[in-house]
C-alpha cells in the first residue's frame, strides 16, 4: 500500500495590532505607550465607507476570505490612525491648557508685583507728605514759640522797669523826706542858736542845701545807674534763657522727626514684609496649581491609555476569538477536503493494483496451462479482493487518525494561541502600568524639586529683604545720631558764642540771673 501524506491545516494569519503600534509607540514619543481613542462615528462611517468601496473593488478578482482580511486590516488601520490622531489632540491640548495655565498665573503675577509697586510708591508718597507736613508744622511751632520768648521778653523787661521805676519812685520819696528831715533838723538848730547872724545862718542853710542835694543826685544818678546796668543784664539773661529755650524746642522738634522717620521706615518695613509674605504665598498658590492641573492631565492620559490598552486587548482577544471560530467552522471543510484527498488517493492506488491485476493475469494465463485457467483467475481474484479490503481499511484507517489528530491539533494550536496572547497582553499591560508609575514618579520628583526650588527662592528673597531692612535701621540710626550731634555742636556754639560776646560786654556769667517772681506764664 502507497503512504498517505499527513494533511495540512487551512491557517489564518492575521496582522498583529501591537506590532503596528510599536511604530506608532516610537512616532509618539516615550509617553506614548498605547496611543489609542476610540473613533467617532464620523471615523466608523468612513471605514465603513472604505469597507465597501474594498468589497466592490476585489469582489471579483479576490476570494472572499482574503478580502474580509483585507477589509479587517483596513478598518484596523483606519482605527489606528484616528486613534493616533485623538491622542495627539488631547496631547496638543493637554499643551494648551498648561500655557494657557502658566500665562494666567504669569498675568497675575505681574498684576501682583505692580499692585505691590503702588503701595510702596502709596507709601513713599505718604511719607514724604507726612515729613512736609511735620516740617511746616514744626517751622510754625518754632516761628510761635519765638514770638511767645520775644513777647515773654518784653513782658519781664517791662516788669523790670516797672520795678524800677517803683524803686526810683521810693528812692526820691525817702530823699525828699530826708532833705525835708535835716533842713528842719538844721533850721531848729539855727534857730537854738541866736548868736549867729541871720545872714551867715542863710548862708550855712543855703550851702547844706546844696550839699544834700549834690549828694541826693549822686545817689539818684548811682541808682540810675545801677539799674540801667540791672536791666541790660536781665536782658541779656532774658536774651540767654531764650536761647537755651530755642535749643530745647529745636532738640524737642529734631526727636519728634526722627521719631517720626522712624515710624515711616517700620511702617515701609512691615508693608515689605507683608508684601513678600503674600508674593510667597501667591507662588505657593500658584505652583500647587500648576501641579494639580499636571496631575489631573496626567491622570486623564493615563487613565485613557489605560481604557485604550483595555480596549485593545479585548479587541485582540475579540478577533483571535473570531478566527478561532472561523477556524472551527472551516474545520468538517478542510477535513471533508483532506478526506476526499485521501480517498481519491485510495481510488488512484485500486486503479493501479487492477492495472497491475490485469497484467499479473495476463502473464499468468500466458505461462499456464488452459486447464488451470480458471483456478489460476479465481485464485487472483481472492488476492485482488483481499488486498483492496486492506487497502480499504487503512485509508479508513488513516482517515480516521487524520481527523482525529486535525481536531486535536487545531484545539493545541488554539489553545496556545490564546495563551500566547494572554502572557502578550499582560506584559504589555505590565509594561505600561511600569511606564506610568515611572512618568508619576518623575513628575513627583520634578514637582518636589519645583517646592524646594521656591522655598530656596522665597528664602534667599527673605534673607536679602532682611538685610535690606538692617542695613536702612543702620543708616536711619547713623542719620539719627548725626543730625543729633550736629544740633548739639550748633547749639553749643551758639551758647558759647553768647557767653563770649555777654563776657566781652561786662555782664559776666548769666547762667545763674535769677527774674522777677510774677514772671511765670
Amino acid at each position: 500500500s502507497s503512504s498517505v501524506p499527513a494533511p495540512t491545516p487551512t491557517r489564518f494569519v492575521f496582522s498583529s495590532p501591537l506590532q503596528k503600534h510599536a511604530c506608532v509607540r516610537d512616532e509618539a514619543g516615550d509617553r506614548d505607550i498605547r496611543p489609542e481613542l476610540r473613533p467617532s462615528s464620523f471615523h466608523k462611517s468612513r471605514a465603513r465607507h472604505h469597507r465597501s468601496s474594498i468589497r466592490q473593488r476585489f469582489a471579483i478578482i479576490t476570494p472572499a476570505s482574503l478580502v474580509s482580511e483585507q477589509i479587517q486590516e483596513h478598518e484596523q488601520e483606519v482605527v489606528r490612525r484616528e486613534q493616533m490622531s485623538g491622542y495627539k489632540r488631547m496631547r496638543r491640548q493637554h499643551q494648551k491648557q498648561l500655557i494657557a495655565l502658566e500665562n494666567r498665573l504669569k498675568a497675575e503675577m505681574d498684576e501682583h508685583k505692580l499692585r505691590l509697586q503702588k503701595e510702596v510708591e502709596t507709601q513713599a508718597n505718604n511719607t514724604y507728605i507726612e515729613l512736609e507736613r511735620l516740617a511746616k508744622k514744626q517751622a510754625a511751632q518754632l516761628d510761635k514759640e519765638m514770638k511767645a520768648l520775644a513777647a515773654e521778653e518784653k513782658r519781664i523787661q517791662q516788669q523790670i522797669l516797672v520795678q524800677q521805676k517803683k524803686e526810683l519812685t521810693t528812692f526820691l520819696d525817702t530823699q525828699k523826706k530826708q532833705y525835708r528831715l535835716c533842713r528842719e533838723r538844721m533850721k531848729e538848730e539855727m534857730n537854738e542858736d541866736s548868736d549867729t547872724p541871720k545872714e551867715e545862718k542863710q548862708e550855712r542853710l543855703s550851702r547844706h542845701k546844696e550839699t544834700m542835694q549834690h549828694s541826693q543826685a549822686e545817689e539818684e544818678a548811682q541808682l540810675l545807674n545801677q539799674q540801667r546796668l540791672v536791666y541790660e543784664r536781665s536782658c541779656r539773661a532774658l536774651k540767654r534763657r531764650s536761647l537755651i529755650k530755642k535749643h530745647e524746642f529745636e532738640q524737642e522738634q529734631i526727636r519728634e522727626e526722627l521719631n517720626k522717620k522712624k515710624t515711616q521706615k517700620e511702617m515701609e518695613h512691615a508693608l515689605m514684609i507683608r508684601q513678600d509674605e503674600s508674593t510667597q504665598e501667591l507662588e505657593q498658590r500658584q505652583l500647587q496649581t500648576l501641579q494639580r492641573l499636571r496631575f489631573e492631565l496626567m491622570r486623564h492620559q493615563h487613565q485613557t491609555e489605560l481604557e485604550n490598552q483595555e480596549e485593545y486587548n479585548s479587541r485582540r482577544q475579540r478577533e483571535l476569538h473570531r478566527k478561532h471560530a472561523l477556524e472551527r467552522r472551516q474545520q468538517p471543510r478542510n477535513l471533508k477536503t483532506l478526506e476526499m484527498q485521501i480517498k481519491k488517493q485510495f481510488q488512484d492506488t485500486c486503479k493501479v493494483q487492477n492495472k497491475q491485476y490485469k497484467a499479473l493475469r495476463n502473464h499468468q494465463l500466458e505461462v499456464s496451462p488452459k486447464s488451470d485457467h480458471k483456478a489460476i483467475l479465481k485464485s487472483l481474484k481472492e488476492e485482488q479482493t483481499r488486498k483492496l479490503a486492506q487497502l480499504a481499511e487503512q485509508y479508513e484507517q488513516s482517515i480516521n487518525e487524520m481527523m482525529a489528530s486535525q481536531l486535536l491539533r487545531l484545539d493545541e494550536e488554539q489553545e496556545a494561541e490564546c495563551q500566547a496572547l494572554r502572557q502578550q497582553l499582560h506584559q504589555e499591560m505590565e509594561l505600561l502600568d511600569a511606564y506610568q508609575n515611572k512618568t508619576k514618579a518623575q513628575m513627583e520628583a520634578q514637582h518636589e524639586h519645583e517646592v524646594q526650588k521656591l522655598e530656596q527662592k522665597a528664602s534667599l528673597r527673605r534673607a536679602h529683604l532682611e538685610q535690606k531692612i538692617e542695613e536702612e535701621l543702620a543708616s536711619l540710626h547713623k542719620e539719627r545720631t548725626e543730625k543729633i550731634k550736629h544740633l548739639f555742636e550748633r547749639q553749643e556754639r551758639e551758647l558759647e558764642m553768647f557767653d563770649s560776646e555777654s563776657a566781652r560786654l561786662g555782664f559776666g556769667s548769666l547762667a545763674s540771673f535769677d527774674f522777677p517772681k510774677d514772671e511765670a506764664r
